[in-house]
C-alpha cells in the first residue's frame, strides 16, 4: 500500500473511482466526481492535502481537503477546514483502506497546521478516527436549528485548544453545490463517463417530487422522461402531466 500526493496525470482515473465509488450511494448516480474536478481551480482546495492510495499497482482511493469557516456568534468568520469526497474502490471497501487513508491525511493536515474539521458523516465510521458530533463542540449545522444535535455533522478538534469553546455556525463552502448551481455543466461533464444506471435505494438522502412535494423512495415513485429513462426529479403523476 502507498500513499502519494494526487498529480495531474491522475485526475482522469481519481474521477473515474470517485464516481464508482459513490454511485448511487447517496442519491440516484452522484455528484462527487463532478465537485472533485471542480474544486481544484477553487482557491479553497489545499493541492498539499490531496492524496491518493495505491494498492496492487492501482489506485483505490483518494481524499481532498478545504479551507472553510464558521460563523461565530458575534458575526465573524473563524477558520476551519473540511474534507471530501474520500473514496475508496468499490473492491477494497470495508477491508480497512478508508480508515488508512484518513488517519494518514489526518496526520498531514495537523502538522500543517489544521486546527479544526467539520464535516457531514457516519459517525459510526468517522469516529475511529477521532470525530464527534459537532454540537458537543457547540458548532451548528446551518441547515438544522441551532438546539438541535445533528447526528450526521462531525468535528474534530486536530490541534486542542484550537477552537477554545467558541460558538458558532458551519455552512460546507460552496464548492460542494457546484453541480447543483450548474446542473447543464455537470450533466455534460457527466455524459463523458461511461453510462451507468440509476436508482433509488435505501439509505440514500430523502428524496421529492420537485412539483407536488411527494416523497420518492423506489424508481417505480418517479415519472419517466419522453426517452423512457426515468426522471428522479418528479413522480410518477406529476411527470405524466407534464408531457
Amino acid at each position: 500500500m502507498n500513499i502519494r500526493l494526487e498529480q495531474p496525470i491522475d485526475w482522469l482515473e481519481v474521477e473515474n473511482l470517485t464516481r464508482e465509488a459513490f454511485w448511487n450511494v447517496y442519491r440516484p448516480g452522484c455528484q462527487e466526481h463532478f465537485v472533485l474536478n471542480q474544486y481544484r481551480n477553487n482557491p479553497d482546495f489545499i493541492p498539499d492535502l490531496d492524496y491518493v492510495m495505491e494498492e496492487d499497482g492501482r489506485i483505490i482511493g483518494h481524499v481532498m481537503f478545504s479551507k472553510a469557516q464558521i460563523t461565530l456568534n458575534d458575526g465573524s468568520a473563524f477558520p476551519s477546514w473540511t474534507f471530501g469526497p474520500i473514496s475508496i474502490h468499490p473492491d477494497y471497501k470495508r477491508k480497512g483502506y478508508g480508515l488508512k487513508l484518513l488517519r494518514y491525511a489526518l496526520d498531514r493536515a495537523r502538522e500543517m497546521g489544521v486546527g479544526l474539521l467539520q464535516m457531514e458523516g457516519n459517525i459510526e465510521f468517522y469516529k475511529h478516527a477521532g470525530f464527534d458530533l459537532a454540537s458537543k463542540l457547540r458548532i451548528h449545522y446551518h441547515d438544522e436549528p441551532a438546539e438541535n444535535e445533528v447526528p450526521y455533522f462531525l468535528a474534530l478538534e486536530l490541534i486542542p485548544g484550537y477552537w477554545g469553546n467558541r460558538e458558532g455556525t458551519y455552512c460546507p463552502p460552496p464548492g460542494y453545490f457546484v453541480a447543483d448551481a450548474q446542473p447543464d455543466v455537470f450533466a455534460a461533464y457527466d455524459a463523458g463517463f461511461p453510462p451507468k444506471e440509476k436508482h433509488l435505494a435505501p439509505g440514500q438522502l430523502p428524496q421529492f417530487c420537485k412539483s407536488c412535494g411527494k416523497p420518492l423512495s423506489k424508481d417505480d415513485d418517479c415519472g419517466h422522461n419522453t426517452d423512457g429513462s426515468i426522471n428522479f426529479d418528479y413522480c410518477q403523476y406529476c411527470s405524466a402531466s407534464s408531457i
